[in-house]
């Protein structure tokens, strides 16, 4: 079994237009939201083998709170400059080069290609993944090169609207 979660970052500021888009800050508002999705995840028990985050600012800001909130070690997220401006495809290929020993993996990035991803497995799809919101699919499969021929679940789909 393969359990994947995809996480679209906090909501980032637009206030300094003097910053690149990649360097972009989270608001208050998205720390505070994503905390509301951590604590699901916490009465979820949700627990991963590897945090993998786009290099943007905003993502791995993102996936350093959420690593905090579930005991996940900061130092040990993977950052992939692969998942800013990636395609489905690359997501893909990111996933389907872990090692076989990884049974989950827990994905940072940025719309709209995290809707279109997580869309492959839903039905119905979703028109927007919302900031700090999150998929889990669990795979039956024990390799990741598999996964998009495998039975699947969704677990959950969680957006902190939904958790007010």
């Amino acid at each position: 079994m393969k359990t994947l979660y995809i996480v679209r970052h906090a909501k980032s500021s637009w206030d300094s237009f003097s910053l690149s888009d990649h360097d972009r800050p989270l608001l208050k508002t998205g720390i505070r939201k994503t905390n509301r999705i951590i604590t699901y995840l916490k009465e979820k028990k949700v627990k991963v083998d590897l945090l993998k985050s786009s290099s943007a600012r905003r993502a791995l800001d993102t996936a350093k709170l959420i690593a905090q909130g579930i005991g996940y070690p900061e130092n040990k997220i993977d950052i992939e400059k692969n998942l800013y401006h990636a395609s489905s495809e690359t997501i893909y290929h990111e996933l389907y080069a872990l090692s076989d020993d990884i049974g989950s993996v827990m994905l940072f990035g940025h719309n709209p290609t995290f809707t279109y991803f997580a869309n492959d497995f839903l039905n119905p799809g979703i028109d927007n993944l919302p900031t700090s919101g999150v998929v889990s699919i669990s795979f039956d499969t024990d390799k990741w090169e598999n996964i998009n021929h495998a039975d699947y679940k969704v677990n959950f789909v969680v957006s902190p609207k939904m958790l007010k």
